[in-house]
């Protein structure tokens, strides 16, 4: 997932686990309940991170076989320590799979797509290693409307300063809204093109469970935060504090959503 300079740099598995890794192991069975897929299948999770959507693959769909491509050597290692061999990683993007052609019988990407230069060339890619017949399968959030964590911050950054709207996720990133995954995945030459929502409650116990894991810098969101000088990231803190939902005992009770695409490889 490490991208261009700047704040789509992901590196640290620890920091990343801290900000989204929570997230991202709940989400995981969500789409693989939505996916399913049968028993035996030889799987490909591009983008995998930490290791989040291969663990998921392990516990719940029986699969024949399991690899792993991420371009964040960071990611890997901490996605190796929590798989061990039972997943095959390997260091690559997205738009150069290290695979022959129908190699694997499914192709998923996870919480990734939208940090990818050229989506339809990586969803291209991974048709290319897909047996015909096979499914390739994506999911992203939905940074433009349904992703409170988010909304949150870049909401209360524009009001405090109107030039980081364009860093704001739900606006840099067309693919969190399903008519624009859907096109991406036609415009891939998948056939048989289907999307859904999935929606995921995110509790936190206080204000300070929510706030740390922006310090991580790790994201685009937290990377804006720590680069800001210590008075300015206090008052966007304390204006995110201000706003935010809280209920009577301090607990925080946010909503996001994914939005999910899945297509047939057809040669």
């Amino acid at each position: 997932m490490a991208q261009s300079a700047g704040s789509d740099k992901w590196h640290s598995g620890d920091a990343y686990e801290r900000y989204m890794g929570r997230w991202s192991r709940q989400l995981a069975p969500r789409f693989l309940h939505w996916l399913q897929e049968p028993p035996g299948r030889r799987w490909l999770d591009v983008g995998c991170g930490t290791g989040a959507l291969s663990a998921a693959i392990l516990d719940s769909c029986a699969p024949r076989s399991v690899i792993g491509v991420d371009p964040s050597e960071g990611f890997l290692v901490t996605a190796k320590d929590r798989l061990g061999t039972a997943v095959a990683l390997h260091r690559a993007a997205a738009s150069e799979l290290p695979l022959p052609d129908a190699a694997v019988d499914v192709a998923v990407s996870g919480l990734v797509l939208n940090f990818v230069p050229d989506a339809p060339a990586a969803l291209r890619e991974m048709a290319r290693v897909t047996v015909d017949g096979g499914r390739v399968a994506v999911y992203v959030w939905d940074y433009a409307e349904k992703m409170d964590l988010i909304r949150l911050y870049w909401n209360a950054a524009a009001q405090l300063d109107p030039a980081s709207q364009g860093q704001d996720q739900g606006e840099r990133f067309p693919l969190c809204r399903p008519d624009a995954l859907a096109a991406a995945f036609s415009s891939a030459g998948l056939r048989e093109v289907a999307g859904s929502a999935i929606d995921l409650p995110m509790h936190f116990t206080d204000f300070d469970d929510y706030w740390r894991p922006f310090l991580g810098g790790q994201g685009p969101a937290p990377a804006h935060a720590m680069s800001l000088d210590e008075a300015s990231r206090e008052r966007l803190r304390s204006l995110i504090r201000e706003r935010m939902p809280m209920q009577p005992d301090g607990t925080i009770h946010l909503a996001a959503r994914a939005w999910a695409a899945r297509g047939v490889v057809a040669r």
